[in-house]
């Protein structure tokens, strides 16, 4: 601790600043006090990094997320100001010297128990700032303060803001390192995308560091890339580590990240039952003076210099004299400038900065099987329905007109309450919301299967429909928010494509071998299996999430769903009203404009309250909104396809449901084609504009090649326009997917989840609306002449897709990630 110099301000924010802590590579470190009398540690940024606009986005970036960071070994961000002329940021003061400080000056390497209990604590440090979306990037044991009670991490992901300025994952533009040789994982070294796992391998070495007293790979004295070398080619010299502590830190130390503990991991192997002192009787009477030095410390006031006002700022007048430090429980820390609001019910409060996570989600590809099983249970219900819907109207002696209606509330529900799940999974949590929409689809279909009269199996479907939105926007934001690596986030997008396209075709098979076996009631339980699994799979997640703790917007959330309800009941009212109702009739039309409406002021509503907080604009930039766009008429386009498939096989040809659905498979092979094998090696060179509208061309192509089908014809000709078809539209659909969620954050993963959904999902309704019309428009008493109507709207729907997605997204350029 020095005194301030005349080159130092006196306040920074509404901290005064009492003396100098130190100064690093981004900048000095300051320690100072607010009004209230809070110490605080206070780092300010270089100004030579301050002028770097690259930098400036990552700085703010990296604070937002630093400030989520919890637990009780970590130093809490308090405060910051990224946008001053010399960006700051205030850290929660700990009154303790770092681990190098009291391994190489005060005691020598810590005894056996100490660096058992120094990995227990390093760990649940870790696991609280992985959980916040953070890579720590630069622990080493001048990052670890010790304390009496236990050690305290700092610095935590600030140093990621000055990774990649200049393309090189080492070094900024002058020249300077980027993490500490001694301290550097493998991946690091070769300027690999990290992972948590790259934390792991330095806790490895800090924890030799503290038991021997050296570093890991010897000193750095004998040249920068020789050090560097050894540490990514060479094993460690694990010499007098203890030998009880010997596997744990072997595996800590693997070169393969993938076989490293998790920080989960080490905590349990490491937990200990806290009856003895964690440091020697010396090293904690060391720690006792240092405090009592803190008290008593006196600044000077320094000398006036102009330069001060660099990072002065409409600071207040000074305070008086400090008084000492109160301990923390007497003090309860203003609200911080930018502070965001605990969890509950109100309008969305502006998020300061946006959030891009440091690593990936450890459990994100349990997350995109859980999202794929939830589809597949939602399309299982549906499919399985509707082949036994001749069965329900004989069972139950219902009226012809009123089927319609029984299929029309569940996709109803599903649509109202798409916005509802993903601003939900974002308030409280992904994990949560998908348990509940999974078992309140399951109770539903359940009252369903067991009405007794339509009235009950109307709102049996109709509520099933609700719990099936819920947990679709729950399941895509599991993939939105969990993948960052855009390799990684490529592949898991095609996954989910090949699953929306042909798990509908799967499906049909399935339920059609259920169809001619059970009842109606038993074969509308297709989807429960894939429900409980992937119920049991959810509950295998993480608690909460990124976004939970946000003030969940009952207002907006009731905008946008009674706004798609409207709108998708005023485009499915025919089907609805059991054929009471019109496309011209006024309660159509009532609903379509009013749900616009309120769609319209849902989306203003969301710009105003979260622009710039990483919550995409649900219609802006022109990529996204372009992309919503084409995905909507896409999902039109396709559903057309099934339209005149499905009358071909069953109506035209008198296929049995079972083998109606098996004739079907090639689009899911064609789907999954495009999707999984071609998607997301095409657009890592090409960009999605190319891709995307490259898809889509191709989907039409297999849409109007259906129409010059005829009876004579056979199925050949069919099988090449179904390949054709799945293969365009799982090659556009994986990437426009990914287009449209590309800057949403962890924490609005739910959002534009939804947003994605919704838009499929009016395009579906839109088209089984205007399919209808279009054949009350053409000669009914010649099919092929109607049949060939549907086929040319579908493909013209999937040509505009082509030209919007062509004309608008323009933000991806190609990759070589992943």
């Amino acid at each position: 601790m020095d005194q301030l110099t005349g080159e130092d301000p006196t306040h920074i924010g509404a901290y005064r600043l009492i003396a100098r802590l130190g100064a690093g590579g981004m900048g000095l470190v300051y320690l100072g006090r607010s009004e209230g009398g809070r110490t605080v540690a206070v780092k300010v940024v270089q100004a030579e990094h301050a002028g770097h606009p690259e930098f400036r986005r990552r700085f703010a970036r990296e604070v937002a997320a630093a400030r989520r960071v919890g637990g009780d070994w970590t130093a809490a961000v308090l405060d910051a100001d990224p946008e001053a002329a010399v960006p700051w940021v205030a850290t929660q003061y700990i009154p303790g010297p770092d681990l190098t400080t009291v391994v190489a000056e005060d005691y020598g390497p810590l005894p056996e128990h100490s660096v058992r209990t120094l990995a227990n604590r390093l760990a649940l440090a870790l696991r609280a700032v992985h959980t916040a979306g953070l890579i720590h990037r630069d622990l080493k044991p001048s990052n670890v303060l010790v304390t009496v009670d236990g050690p305290r991490v700092i610095d935590f992901g600030i140093a990621r803001a000055m990774d990649s300025l200049t393309g090189d994952s080492l070094h900024t533009r002058t020249g300077m390192l980027i993490g500490s040789p001694g301290f550097m994982s493998p991946e690091q070294v070769r300027g690999l995308e990290l992972t948590p796992a790259s934390d792991v391998f330095c806790l490895g070495a800090v924890l030799v560091y503290a038991a021997t007293g050296r570093l890991l790979f010897g000193a750095t004295d004998t040249g920068l890339n020789a050090h560097l070398f050894r540490i990514a080619e060479e094993e460690p010299d694990l010499t007098g580590v203890p030998e009880s502590l010997l596997p744990l830190v072997r595996e800590c130390l693997q070169k393969d990240p993938a076989l490293r503990p998790t920080p989960e991991q080490i905590a349990e192997r490491t937990a200990a039952d806290g009856t003895e002192e964690w440091l020697p009787g010396s090293v904690l009477a060391q720690l006792g003076r240092r405090a009592a030095q803190l008290l008593d410390y006196a600044p000077t006031e320094p000398a006036a210099d102009p330069r001060a006002g660099l990072v002065k700022a409409a600071a207040p007048a000074p305070a008086p004299a400090p008084a000492p430090m109160p301990p923390p429980p007497a003090y309860a820390p203003t609200t911080p400038a930018h502070h965001v609001p605990p969890q509950g019910f109100g309008p969305p409060q502006p998020y300061p900065y946006p959030y891009v996570p440091a690593g990936p989600n450890p459990k994100r590809w349990l997350g995109l099987g859980v999202a794929v099983l939830a589809q597949l249970a939602v399309l299982f219900t549906a499919s399985a329905f509707a082949v036994t819907i001749a069965q329900v109207q004989h069972d139950l002696g219902l009226h012809s007109a009123v089927l319609g209606s029984l299929v029309g509330m569940y996709a109803l529900g599903t649509a109202g309450a798409l916005l509802l799940g993903g601003h939900l999974a974002d308030a409280f949590g992904a994990r949560r919301t998908l348990a509940v929409g999974l078992v309140g689809f399951m109770v539903a279909g359940v009252v369903g299967g067991l009405a007794p009269s339509e009235d009950v199996l109307s709102w049996g479907r109709l509520l099933q429909g609700v719990f099936a939105g819920l947990a679709l926007s729950a399941g895509l934001s599991l993939v939105t928010g969990g993948f960052t690596d855009p390799g990684e986030r490529r592949r898991a997008f095609g996954v989910w494509a090949a699953v929306v396209v042909g798990g509908s075709v799967v499906a049909a098979p399935v339920c059609g071998l259920l169809v001619e076996n059970l009842s109606w009631r038993l074969a509308g339980y297709a989807g429960f299996p894939l429900a409980v699994a992937a119920l049991v799979g959810a509950l295998r997640l993480p608690a909460g999430g990124p976004g939970t703790g946000r003030r969940f917007d009952v207002a907006g959330t009731l905008l946008g769903t009674v706004g798609m309800s409207a709108l998708v009941f005023g485009l499915s009212h025919e089907g609805i009203s059991g054929g009471s109702g019109s496309w011209a009739s006024p309660l159509t039309l009532v609903t379509c404009i009013g749900g616009l409406l309120l769609l319209g002021v849902y989306v203003a509503r969301r710009a105003g309250t979260e622009q710039g907080a990483g919550a995409p604009h649900p219609f802006g930039p022109a990529a996204r909104g372009g992309g919503l766009v084409a995905l909507l008429l896409a999902a039109g386009g396709v559903l057309s396809l099934f339209w005149t498939v499905n009358y071909y096989l069953y109506a035209g040809s008198g296929h049995p449901p079972l083998v109606a659905g098996l004739l079907q498979l090639p689009l899911a092979v064609g789907a999954a084609l495009g999707a999984l094998a071609l998607a997301p090696k095409l657009t890592r060179r090409s960009g999605p504009q190319a891709v995307v509208t490259a898809g889509l061309l191709i989907a039409a192509a297999g849409v109007a090649l259906l129409t010059w089908l005829e009876a004579e014809s056979g199925y050949g000709f069919a099988l090449a326009a179904l390949i054709l078809t799945g293969l365009g539209a799982g090659l556009a659909l994986a990437p426009l997917l990914e287009t449209v969620t590309a800057d949403a954050t962890p924490l609005h993963a739910g959002g534009a989840a939804a947003a994605a959904l919704a838009a499929q999902q009016v395009g579906e309704a839109a088209a089984g609306s205007a399919l209808p019309a279009l054949l009350d428009a053409v000669d009914r008493a010649n099919p092929m002449e109607a049949y060939a109507a549907v086929n040319w709207a579908g493909a013209g729907a999937l040509l505009l897709a082509a030209l919007i997605a062509g004309t608008t997204i323009r933000g991806g350029a190609a990759d070589r990630t992943g």
